[in-house]
């Protein structure tokens, strides 16, 4: 088959977040800036943290989308300024929505800590629609056993957000969503039905090939609208299923933030700038707006 399935290929860039702490980042990119609502996608880790050592993400403020952490393994502590204080493990989802503006930390747990972890999950920010950019923060977890999950010839599908193959995930997204966490089994097939307008597919591990052209994990690929596809697992695969509407207009991006004007981004540095979010409780520390 010809890949006129793919619109493009976006590879993951290594990044390190500090501590030699390495993240994939995927998205934005230079020739495609969202994949439906999806502005921001780093795959974290596989990390080992020995005993003594893990992640300290400081409090640091977002505005305009909603963050959505989700990980394979290991544990985060997530802290914001709305007073949440909650531990995520794999397979269950945090989905805090910014709005006007929200801080947060993520941090190692104190026993993950103590006794050492390995880390790895995918961290996304969704931008919000025009009229939704200013909506009230909020924080909402999602346990693993909430999120609707169906099995079938080798493959075994959790909805993430939003809807898809039939089930529909009990978080509340702001526009049409397609999150899709994959795992299929050696010589496994899944088509991808074609009604979001906007689809990437991300393998996770293993290998995969869609419409029998190997596709390297760690790279995105962007489906063409419209276009009818099969994965097919040539080995024990993981893969996430991404994308949904196209929103309304340009998002800017800088830092933490994100809007559909410039003038709201330069509204919240001067507010972070002059410490004017709400703090975190129980956090002394914060990272400082970049200069």
């Amino acid at each position: 088959m010809t890949d006129d399935w793919r619109e493009i290929e976006i590879p993951g860039r290594e990044r390190d977040l500090g501590d030699g702490f390495m993240v994939r980042r995927v998205l934005p990119f230079a020739k495609r800036r969202l994949v439906g609502p999806f502005v921001f996608f780093d795959e974290m880790g596989p990390a080992n943290f020995a005993p003594g050592q893990g992640l300290d993400v400081r409090p640091h403020p977002h505005i305009g989308l909603a963050t959505v952490t989700y990980l394979f393994e290991g544990e985060i502590l997530h802290r914001d300024s709305l007073g949440s204080v909650q531990t995520i493990q794999p397979g269950a989802v945090n989905w805090m929505t910014a709005g006007r503006g929200i801080a947060h930390s993520e941090r190692t747990p104190d026993d993950a800590r103590r006794n050492g972890q390995r880390l790895h999950g995918i961290q996304t920010w969704i931008a919000l629609p025009r009229a939704q950019e200013k909506h009230e923060p909020a924080f909402i977890h999602h346990p693993a056993d909430r999120l609707p999950q169906a099995s079938q010839d080798g493959v075994v599908l959790r909805v993430i957000a939003g809807e898809a193959f039939g089930l529909v995930s009990p978080v509340a997204v702001f526009s049409p969503t397609l999150y899709v966490a994959i795992e299929m089994a050696a010589g496994a097939t899944l088509e991808v039905p074609p009604e979001y307008k906007e689809r990437g597919v991300y393998p996770v591990s293993g290998e995969l090939e869609i419409n029998d052209t190997p596709c390297p994990v760690g790279h995105l690929q962007v489906l063409t609208p419209g276009s009818r596809v099969t994965l097919r697992a040539a080995g024990a695969t993981q893969a996430l299923l991404l994308g949904g509407d196209s929103l309304e207009g340009q998002r800017h991006i800088w830092w933490n933030f994100v809007a559909s004007e410039p003038e709201m981004i330069e509204q919240a540095k001067a507010d972070w700038r002059n410490q004017h979010f709400d703090p975190v409780p129980g956090e002394t520390e914060f990272i400082p707006l970049p200069e």
